[in-house]
C-alpha cells in the first residue's frame, strides 16, 4: 500500500512513478495508465495564480485528493504532491478498469471497458469521485493505492487541453497501453 509519504516529493518524480500503480474507490478502479504532472512554477497549474477557495487542496499536505469540476462539466482528480503549500499535483488521466467493471459500466453506461477511464472525466464518472472527495486522504477510505508489481515501461510526452506550458512534457503513459486517452506524441 503507498502511503503519504510517497507523494512528499518533487511532482515530477512521483507522475511517472504512478504508472502501474492501482488506484480504487470503495473497491472500484483499476491501474494508472496516464498522468499528467502541474507543478507550482508552472502557468498551466491552477495554484500558479495562487490560493483560491477552488484550488486549496492543491496547496497540501501531500498525498490528498485535489477534486475540481472541469468546464463546469466533469470532474477530475489529482493526487497533491510536495510539500504543504507547493500548489503541485498530478492530475490521474485514464485506468484500465480491473475491480468493480460492472460498476463502472453502470456509472458510464458504456460496455466497451476501453471507454470506461479513458479520459480524467470518464474516470471520475466511473469510480464515483465528485467534490465530496476533494481534500481526502489517499491512503485512508474511501480511497485505495496498491502499489506496483512488476515493472513497467512508461512514455512521456506533451500534456492536453491546455493553453500554457504546452510544450512541457509532462503527460506520462503506459507504453502500449489500449486504455489512455491519447497516444502520446513522439
Amino acid at each position: 500500500m503507498i502511503g503519504r509519504d510517497y507523494f512528499a516529493r518533487s511532482v515530477h518524480e512521483v507522475a511517472p512513478d504512478l504508472i502501474g500503480v492501482g488506484f480504487l474507490r470503495d473497491g472500484v478502479g483499476g491501474v494508472i495508465v496516464e498522468v499528467e504532472a502541474y507543478d507550482h512554477e508552472d502557468p498551466a497549474a491552477h495554484g500558479y495564480r495562487g490560493r483560491t477557495a477552488r484550488n486549496a487542496s492543491m496547496f497540501g499536505p501531500p498525498g490528498h485528493a485535489y477534486v475540481y469540476r472541469s468546464y463546469g462539466i466533469h470532474w477530475c482528480v489529482n493526487f497533491v504532491c510536495e510539500e504543504e503549500g507547493s500548489a503541485s499535483a498530478v492530475l490521474i488521466r485514464a485506468l484500465e478498469p480491473t475491480h468493480g467493471i460492472e460498476v463502472m459500466r453502470e456509472r458510464r453506461k458504456a460496455e466497451d471497458v476501453r471507454a470506461l477511464c479513458s479520459g480524467p472525466g470518464k474516470l471520475t464518472q466511473a469510480l464515483g469521485i465528485a467534490g465530496e472527495h476533494d481534500g481526502l486522504p489517499l491512503d485512508r477510505p474511501p480511497f485505495e493505492l496498491l502499489s506496483r508489481t512488476t515493472a513497467v515501461a512508461v512514455v512521456r510526452g506533451t500534456r492536453i487541453g491546455i493553453s500554457k506550458a504546452i510544450d512541457q512534457p509532462w503527460r506520462y503513459g503506459l507504453a502500449d497501453s489500449a486504455f489512455v486517452s491519447r497516444r502520446s506524441r513522439p
